[in-house]
């Protein structure tokens, strides 16, 4: 894209690598956003089957502009600040949560040389931006001045350190297998397994990171059954409570978002991300964009089927999982797959 700004344009570098990073930036995010909005509708029908229900099924076609018709009365509410809250950090913290949902995005490979910024840290990125995502919401929950936010952004704090921990343990048994914090090398890395298969999670040592990191993702995205944060039963609607308007909007599209961010990071590191299943020529044929596509929608589908069927746990069997079971495992997951890969690699 710069070259094509620079060279057949005529451009200066310099404006060409400014309009093409803008063009990439737009070429992610409208199209996130809209897809934001469709698996918002696709996550309701997937609850309302598994109940025997209909769903949406009266705004447009099968209902498929609900999505956007919830957006424009949100969009037409009016925003309320409580007169008790610390109006300025009240309205930073859902720009912050929807802000840091957007810019992981920027180092996902959709396919071979398809990335905004192909950096050789990329992994070490994802997991200092996703990180922020933690500041909004205990943002909202201090700011609001409030009980129940207040206690669902504590919750929130220490759920999502607590999970981040085990997943930071996970990945460096991905990142010593694949050689490289580098998403694209990660990728090329899990291709050809046994000769005929691509992605780590068919490897029998790396597939158990697989179940952990799915696990954590559910757990990070608070998403049943580790919905603690926003137990209606206990905290009304947690740290959104005192949020309308788009300031709520912001928060539901940066939480999903999040969601979807989880499926791809699932399907890249341990699923062989843009690539194929197997390492058939003929599978190459299909963009890599495609399978990608395809891997996230499953992986959405499990979020979902899991949120229409298990309960949502208690909040010390929440914490004894990742603390006691989790944080263990995946330390001692590390020793092994090091221990392996000397063993293969170096000899005894």
């Amino acid at each position: 894209m710069t070259d094509f700004f620079n060279h057949t344009v005529g451009l200066p570098y310099g404006w060409a690598w400014f309009l093409a990073t803008i063009v990439g930036i737009l070429a992610i995010a409208l199209p996130l956003m809209l897809s934001v909005a469709m698996i918002i509708y696709a996550d309701r029908k997937i609850w309302a089957a598994m109940a025997l229900r209909r769903g949406p099924n009266v705004v447009g076609p099968f209902g498929l502009l609900q999505s956007f018709a919830d957006g424009l009365k949100v969009f037409l509410q009016e925003t309320i600040v409580p007169s008790a809250a610390n109006r300025g950090l009240f309205l930073l913290a859902p720009i912050i949560t929807f802000t840091v949902a957007l810019i992981v995005w920027a180092v996902v490979p959709f396919q071979p040389g398809v990335v905004l910024a192909n950096i050789n840290v990329g992994l070490l990125y994802v997991l200092a931006a996703s990180s922020l995502g933690v500041y909004g919401i205990i943002l909202a929950g201090w700011s609001s001045n409030s009980k129940y936010p207040f206690f669902s952004a504590i919750r929130a704090a220490a759920q999502m350190v607590s999970y981040e921990v085990a997943i930071g343990f996970v990945l460096i048994s991905v990142v010593m297998w694949a050689g490289s914090f580098n998403l694209t090398t990660i990728v090329e890395a899990q291709k050809g397994l046994y000769g005929f298969i691509n992605g780590f999670g068919f490897n029998p040592l790396l597939f158990p990171m697989s179940v952990v990191f799915l696990i954590s993702s559910l757990a990070e995205t608070q998403r049943a059954p580790f919905d603690l944060t926003e137990a209606e039963s206990e905290l009304v609607a947690g740290y959104q409570t005192e949020y309308s308007s788009m300031a709520f909007a912001l928060y539901w599209l940066g939480e999903y978002a999040n969601v979807l961010l989880m499926c791809t990071l699932n399907a890249t590191l341990f699923w062989g991300g843009y690539l194929p299943p197997f390492d058939w020529a003929p599978l190459y044929m299909v963009p890599g964009i495609i399978w990608l596509f395809a891997k996230i929608l499953f992986f959405f589908f499990v979020f979902s089927w899991i949120k229409a069927t298990v309960p949502r746990y208690r909040y010390d069997q929440l914490m004894r999982l990742g603390w006691k079971v989790f944080l263990p495992l995946s330390l001692f997951w590390v020793f092994l797959v090091s221990g392996v890969l000397m063993f293969m690699r170096v000899g005894v």
